[in-house]
């Protein structure tokens, strides 16, 4: 159906740095097909501020962003065909990132927490639950992931 592309480029060029040690920055750049490029880091939970990039995205983060974003554009769709305007649209996702066993660690839950405020016919709490759970069935990230995907609608006003 479509083909997707990003690189990730990622260059040793400081004087003094000590790669077998761990001692590098992992500040990179993540270029995207569409043609966007944003400053790529590992995450400073992980690897600490010294070698993790100020003000770049680490791969964590664009997870939970990818969630998000999917979420709210399938919502989008699903609440246009129920005959919903949706005039805003705010989600402060957050991903816990766990210990899974053998040393190895996941983003193994992601809580979205959308604010939609409606134009119009405003939905029961039964209809957007049900538009969430429809958007969430439909989106191809949440789809594609083994993390548990949790919707805590927040009330907001109409508009």
């Amino acid at each position: 159906m479509g083909t997707y592309r990003a690189s990730c480029d990622w260059t040793l060029d400081a004087p003094g740095e000590d790669f077998l040690k761990g001692r590098y920055p992992r500040a990179h750049r993540v270029a995207f097909g569409s043609g966007v490029e944003v400053p790529g880091t590992a995450s400073h939970q992980v690897i600490g501020n010294r070698w993790a990039a100020p003000n770049a995205v680490d791969p964590e983060e664009m997870l939970v962003a990818s969630i998000s974003q999917c979420h709210m554009l399938s919502f989008l769709h699903v609440a246009r065909e129920a005959g919903y305007v949706v005039a805003r649209y705010r989600d402060d996702a957050e991903g816990l990132m766990e210990d899974i066993g053998d040393g190895r660690q996941a983003v193994t839950r992601c809580t979205l927490r959308p604010q939609v405020t409606y134009s119009g016919k405003q939905p029961t709490a039964e209809e957007r639950d049900h538009l969430h759970h429809a958007a969430h069935e439909m989106c191809f990230i949440a789809n594609s992931v083994k993390t548990q995907i949790t919707v805590e609608e927040v009330e907001a006003a109409s508009a």
